[in-house]
């Protein structure tokens, strides 16, 4: 496979590969069902753009941006054919009390910038003109913590693609050019038992997470578990390693007990992102699960994509769809999945390797 090509003026990405932020705010919502509703969603992604410039001149040095992106079911509804190749509704994996559950969302919205009064004021701005046209189903405010930590107290993201290798990883290419410059995200929120793990040892969430609390170094591969969750999460195709880009946030309230992490993964395909679900909550070999799963819990998953920023704007333009057919995807059931932990994807070739 060749790497993502750009025409400025047709697939530039959307800030799918922005550097690390402060604050952030993701917003999922639903579109209501009739069509002036959905009408009011369409010719408000011509817009966005505009809204995210005019906040972010306020204090460029924030680097306020927003990516867009839209659910199976929310394409279907919207705009309807021709539709990004590998989107389809979220897949759960696991089995009961230890699952990656799909939640409702036609719409996510994720809004970053180094400063939080930025986020909530395009956040404000960008959910205005949709009032009556959507259902908020989860908004999350999260915040960096520290030096990148986790809510569980270890560095995260320390092994994403950077430079080139970050675009080449999650931006689509030649293999569907018809959406070259878009990005497949995956978001679950997360809430963590934390008074469970800070009962545990050092040691003991060392050998969980696969790396060193205080100095972020892999274990070596003779003492770290094979159903650590750098273990599981660490995909290899022909001897190389095959990356996606996390931009993971904490958040929480203290005086509700309630202490979490939203997961968001950028991709060129779902594939990966997937497969790496199915080694944590299937377990690699089945049983063999991440034991981070022990003390935490997905609340929410959806699959969205992320369209580039000529095409998010020229969706405003899109006719109304016809009637969904009943032979969608998956029955065009926005949370129908397989539930027997099969991906049935097959090989994971159309990932390029790491270099």
């Amino acid at each position: 496979m060749t790497n993502p090509t750009y025409n400025e003026d047709i697939n530039q990405p959307q800030a799918v590969a922005q550097q690390a932020m402060r604050s952030a705010i993701f917003i999922v919502a639903t579109v209501h069902p009739d069509p002036q509703s959905q009408q009011t969603a369409r010719e408000w992604c011509a817009d966005i753009a505009g809204l995210v410039r005019a906040v972010g001149k306020r204090a460029p040095q924030a680097g306020l941006t927003c990516v867009t992106a839209f659910s199976s079911n929310g394409w279907e509804t919207l705009f309807g054919a021709p539709r990004p190749a590998r989107l389809h509704p979220f897949r759960e994996f696991g089995v009961p009390g230890r699952m990656a559950i799909a939640t409702p969302g036609d719409i996510l919205l994720h809004i970053r910038a180094d400063q939080m009064d930025l986020c909530f004021e395009l956040a404000t701005l960008l959910m205005t003109p949709l009032a009556g046209a959507v259902a908020t189903v989860d908004e999350i405010h999260g915040f960096r913590y520290f030096d990148q930590r986790s809510m569980v107290g270890f560095v995260d993201g320390t092994e994403n693609p950077v430079g080139n290798d970050a675009l080449t990883y999650t931006v689509v290419g030649d293999e569907d050019a018809a959406f070259a410059g878009g990005s497949y995200v995956l978001v679950q929120k997360y809430t963590h038992d934390m008074t469970g793990w800070n009962a545990l040892s050092v040691e003991t969430q060392e050998r969980i997470i696969g790396r060193t609390k205080l100095s972020d170094i892999e274990l070596a591969d003779g003492v770290k578990p094979s159903n650590s969750h750098s273990a599981l999460t660490t995909l290899t195709e022909d001897g190389q390693e095959i990356k996606i880009l996390r931009d993971n946030m904490p958040f929480g309230r203290p005086g509700f007990g309630e202490f979490g992490t939203y997961f968001i993964g950028y991709a060129r395909t779902p594939d990966a992102i997937e497969k790496m679900l199915e080694n944590m909550f299937v377990g690699k070999p089945p049983g063999n699960y991440d034991r981070l799963l022990d003390f935490s819990t997905a609340t929410t998953g959806g699959l969205f994509f992320a369209p580039s920023q000529a095409a998010l704007e020229a969706l405003a333009e899109r006719a109304a769809p016809a009637a969904a057919s009943s032979s969608t995807d998956n029955d065009g059931d926005a949370n129908a999945s397989p539930r027997d932990g099969s991906l049935q994807i097959g090989s994971l070739k159309g990932i390029p390797s790491h270099e």
